[in-house]
């Protein structure tokens, strides 16, 4: 054990691009990433010159204010083929998350003057379990359906949970642990056929894939911000017309109603920056991610036995790598990698416990936390690529020896 320990301390790892050993590489891109410098540098002049309130317009200050965020909304409904008026500013995904859900439901029950019922996956974020679970209390019914063993929900399973009173559907498009992509298009179909709303965490896939709101289906979309190399603090709700939302605050009357207060003008500049950014080229970076994440993974096959996959490889995000080590405790194996990388055993809002996702598709607690979820972003390259499989190899036979 001892010595195991000591042969850890002794590596020594540079990172391409001007990294000090003492620095970790960055494979947790899933959780956060940072402000790319064209963001930065577009939000500069509104934190100070063009400080202004959007919402008053008596102002010269104001007016400037409110034209800015109405081009910077008109970019962001621009990537994703929607109009200006259907997006709705929130602090985040979950906030966004916790208005779609909680606004359409407690609308719809007060439309139908009693609560209805909910659908969703098990392997949803926390910020769609959590308020579906709070609407649980409040006298609505829900479902939560188990994935397959890859993760995927299939469509079968879905038309088989449907209730006479349905009426919300949420799963999430691309999974933020396992990364697995849902068949959205298979899915919205069964539930516009019987008049169910269906509600889609994007906050992964936004900036990933390319997303037609109208082509996709979905009648209410989650993004966000930090995800895709913007500033963190700002998402948005998507909604189709005719969906109808209850408030969850009051007062001012901003985002139609829906979402008052303030607006963060900065911020929503900076959004719609990093949206633009996220769809330039994308097909051609996400080719160069995949081809990276499916070197990373076989490169670890090779030197290491006994790794488990966690999700379909096949839907599966681009930057996306989840896998179980055998034979190894959780604690030992993420304690001994945190000096030399960044990566993450499930969601950053997980609290520590074993992931729900991992447990969802068949995993136990031991095995959930002794997984690894890697994540690429922009700036990784082959050379990190190998030398995390060079850092991750030596790890885990050291501890298996010990």
């Amino acid at each position: 054990m001892q010595e195991g320990r000591s042969s850890l301390s002794r590596m020594k790892f540079t990172v391409s691009g001007g990294n000090s050993p003492e620095i970790p590489l960055d494979f947790d891109y899933q959780a956060t990433t940072p402000c790319a410098p064209e963001v930065v540098e577009v939000m500069k002049p509104y934190w100070n010159d063009f400080w202004g309130n959007a919402s008053n317009r008596q102002t010269r200050a104001g007016t400037q204010a409110s034209a800015a965020t109405s081009l910077a909304r008109e970019k962001l409904a621009n990537c994703l083929n929607v109009k200006p008026d259907r997006l709705i500013f929130t602090s985040g995904a979950t906030e966004a998350n916790n208005l779609a859900l909680l606004g359409h439901a407690r609308a719809k029950a007060l439309k139908l003057g009693k609560p209805g019922h909910l659908i969703t996956v098990s392997t949803e974020h926390h910020s769609v379990r959590d308020p579906l679970r709070q609407l649980q209390r409040e006298g609505f019914s829900l479902t939560e359906l188990m994935p397959n063993s890859q993760g995927i929900l299939s469509a079968e399973k879905l038309s088989q949970a449907f209730k006479n009173d349905t009426i919300l559907v949420s799963v999430m498009f691309a999974n933020n642990e396992i990364g697995v992509v849902q068949p959205l298009a298979e899915l919205q179909e069964l539930c516009h056929k019987r008049g169910i709303i269906l509600h889609t965490d994007a906050a992964q896939a936004f900036g990933q894939l390319n997303i037609d709101f109208h082509q996709l289906g979905a009648d209410l979309l989650t993004i966000s911000a930090h995800k895709i190399y913007g500033p963190k603090g700002i998402g948005a709700l998507v909604m189709r017309e005719n969906v109808p939302i209850l408030p969850l605050q009051w007062g001012g009357g901003q985002e139609q109603g829906f979402r008052p207060g303030t607006l963060a003008l900065p911020l929503i500049v900076g959004f719609a920056k990093a949206a633009e950014l996220s769809i330039n080229n994308l097909m051609e970076r996400q080719t160069r991610l995949r081809f990276l994440r499916d070197q990373l993974w076989e490169g670890l096959q090779q030197k290491i036995p006994a790794l488990i996959i966690n999700g379909t490889l096949e839907n599966r995000l681009a930057t996306n790598l989840n896998f179980t080590v055998l034979g190894i405790r959780g604690h030992r194996l993420h304690r001994a990698l945190r000096p030399f990388l960044n990566c993450s055993s499930g969601s950053a809002c997980s609290n520590g416990e074993p992931s729900h996702v991992l447990k969802a598709i068949g995993r136990t607690s031991k095995e959930a936390e002794s997984s690894l979820r890697l994540s690429l972003g922009r700036e990784t390259t082959i050379e990190q690529v190998n030398k995390a499989i060079d850092i991750i190899t030596k790890v885990v036979l050291d501890l298996r020896k010990a």
